[in-house]
C-alpha cells in the first residue's frame, strides 16, 4: 500500500454539512480588495525564505520565477521531479534570470517518485506544487504536515478521495497557520475581483443563469518513444490520462468552473448533468480523455450554469463567462480585457490589470511576511470537486448529485508507483456503460 492510500479519508459528507463547514472560509475569500501593490510587502518576518519546487515543467518553472520576483529576500534551494532532465532544465533556466538566488546544489536536485519527500524534508520554508494534478493531494498533505507554506497549482485533485484529502490538508494548514495559495489565478486578477464584487453587491440582481466557455485548440502531445515503459510514457504525456490530469474539463476548464463557484458565492450545485466525447483526438498518443464536454449545473435557487469546453483544432474558440441576473447581464472575458455589466447598472472595468500569475505570489509572500497567511484550501477544493462532478456525469451519462460526487469512492491513483509497473490505457469512457463508483 502506498502513501496515497494511507491518507485518512473524510467519511460521509453531505452537501448541507459541506456548505456549513465551508461558508466561513468561502465568504471571507469572495470579497477581496481590488487595489494591491505589485511590489513585495514586508512585515514582521524579515528572514530569508527558502523555496522548494516540486514539478519542474514549464508551469512549475514559471511559478518559481514568479515566487522569486514576489519577494527579493527569497532563494530557490531545492527542486524535485520524477525526471532528471526536467530538474536540470528548470535550474538552468532559472539561473538565467536569478543567477545569485538559485542556490540549488547537486545534493538538492531530487529525482524519482520519492523526490517530493526529500525536498520537503530538506529545510525549505515554501513549497511550490506543480506536478501533474494526480499527485497534488499527496504532496499537499506531506507539505502541510511538515509545516510548509504552499503554492498549490490547480486543479487540486482528480477524484473525490483526493478532494477529501485536500479538505483535510486545508484544515491542518489552518491549525498550523500555514499559507495555501491556489493556482486559480483569476481570483487574484484585479478586473475579475472588481467585477465579481459588483455582482455580489447586486449589480445584476439575482443570478438566474451562467454560460461559461473554454473552447480552444489542441494542446501539446508527446507520442510514445521506443524504450519508454508504460509509466514513463504516461508521465511524459500526462495530460491525456485521467489519473494524472483529471481530463481537460478538470485540468483546464476548471478555471471557468471556479468562476461559476465565485459568482454563486460558494454555493454548490445540487446536481450536474453532462455529456462529452472523443471525436477528433482518437489516436493512441491521446490516451483516453475526451476532447469536448458540456455540463449543466443545477442550483437549489433554480439557477443553472452551463459550461462548454473543447480542445479541437480549427474550430471557433472562446474563453468567456456570461452571467444573467434578474436586473442585468455581465460579460467577462479576461483574455480580451472585457469586464462589462449592462441593465439597471451600467458598468465596465477601467482600472489596473497587472499580471495575475505574479500577483498571486505577491500576495502569498506578503501574507507569510505579515503573519496572516492566506488559506484558499476550502474553496479551491470545492471548485475542483465541481469540475470532477461534471466529468463523472459525462463519463457515465448519469445525473450526479453533489453528495454522490463528493462521497464517490473512485480512486484513480495507481496502487504502486514503479517505472516497470504495467499501466494499460483505460478504455475511453462510454456514457450509459461506464459505471459511477
Amino acid at each position: 500500500m502506498n502513501d496515497y492510500t494511507n491518507i485518512k479519508r473524510i467519511q460521509k459528507i453531505s452537501r448541507r454539512r459541506f456548505l456549513k463547514v465551508t461558508s466561513a472560509t468561502t465568504v471571507g475569500t469572495l470579497v477581496l480588495p481590488v487595489a494591491f501593490k505589485q511590489t513585495s510587502v514586508f512585515a514582521e518576518n524579515q528572514d530569508t525564505l527558502k523555496i522548494g519546487l516540486i514539478g519542474c515543467g514549464g508551469r512549475g518553472t514559471g511559478a518559481a520565477e514568479d515566487a522569486l520576483n514576489a519577494d527579493n529576500n527569497t532563494v530557490l534551494v531545492a527542486v524535485a521531479d520524477v525526471f532528471e532532465d526536467k530538474v536540470n532544465n528548470a535550474v538552468e533556466q532559472l539561473k538565467k534570470s536569478f543567477p545569485d538566488r538559485i542556490k540549488v546544489d547537486n545534493d538538492h536536485k531530487f529525482v524519482g517518485f520519492d523526490a517530493y519527500k526529500q525536498l520537503i524534508g530538506s529545510g525549505v520554508d515554501v513549497v511550490i506544487l506543480a506536478t501533474p494534478p494526480g499527485f497534488r493531494p499527496l504532496h499537499l498533505r506531506t507539505a502541510v504536515e511538515n509545516g510548509k507554506h504552499v503554492f498549490c497549482e490547480k486543479p487540486m485533485a482528480v477524484d473525490a478521495p483526493g478532494v477529501r484529502s485536500v479538505l483535510e490538508s486545508a484544515e491542518i494548514a489552518r491549525q498550523k497557520s500555514l499559507a495555501i495559495v491556489a493556482g486559480f489565478c483569476w481570483r487574484y486578477s484585479p478586473p475579475e475581483r472588481a467585477t465579481f464584487k459588483k455582482i455580489h453587491e447586486g449589480a445584476i440582481g439575482e443570478i438566474r443563469a451562467i454560460y461559461a466557455t473554454y473552447n480552444t485548440g489542441g494542446l501539446w502531445v508527446r507520442p510514445r518513444q521506443a524504450g519508454w515503459t508504460d509509466m514513463q510514457w504516461q508521465l511524459r504525456n500526462w495530460y491525456y490520462f485521467t489519473w494524472l490530469s483529471g481530463d481537460h474539463l478538470v485540468e483546464q476548464a476548471v478555471h471557468n468552473v471556479d468562476k461559476i463557484a465565485w459568482a454563486m458565492q460558494g454555493r454548490m450545485p445540487v446536481k450536474a448533468i453532462a455529456h462529452g466525447g472523443r471525436q477528433v483526438r482518437t489516436a493512441p498518443e491521446y490516451g483516453h480523455i475526451y476532447d469536448h464536454f458540456e455540463v449543466v449545473y443545477e442550483y437549489d435557487t433554480g439557477a443553472k450554469a452551463f459550461l462548454f469546453c473543447r480542445q479541437i483544432d480549427n474550430c471557433t474558440n472562446d474563453n468567456s463567462d456570461y452571467i444573467l441576473g434578474s436586473d442585468g447581464f455581465c460579460t467577462i472575458s479576461g483574455f480580451r480585457n472585457l469586464h462589462k455589466i449592462t441593465g439597471k447598472t451600467e458598468w465596465s472595468y477601467d482600472g489596473p490589470r497587472g499580471n495575475m500569475y505574479q500577483l498571486e505570489h505577491n500576495e502569498l509572500f506578503a501574507s507569510i511576511r505579515s503573519g496572516k497567511p492566506i488559506n484558499d484550501g476550502v474553496w479551491m477544493a470545492q471548485s475542483t470537486m465541481m469540475a470532477i462532478m461534471g466529468r463523472m456525469s459525462a463519463y457515465t451519462g448519469k445525473a450526479i448529485t453533489w453528495d454522490e460526487a463528493l462521497n464517490s469512492q473512485e480512486d484513480l491513483f495507481p496502487k504502486r508507483l514503479s517505472w516497470d509497473e504495467p499501466m494499460p490505457v483505460p478504455p475511453v469512457a462510454l456514457p450509459g456503460i461506464t459505471k459511477f463508483i
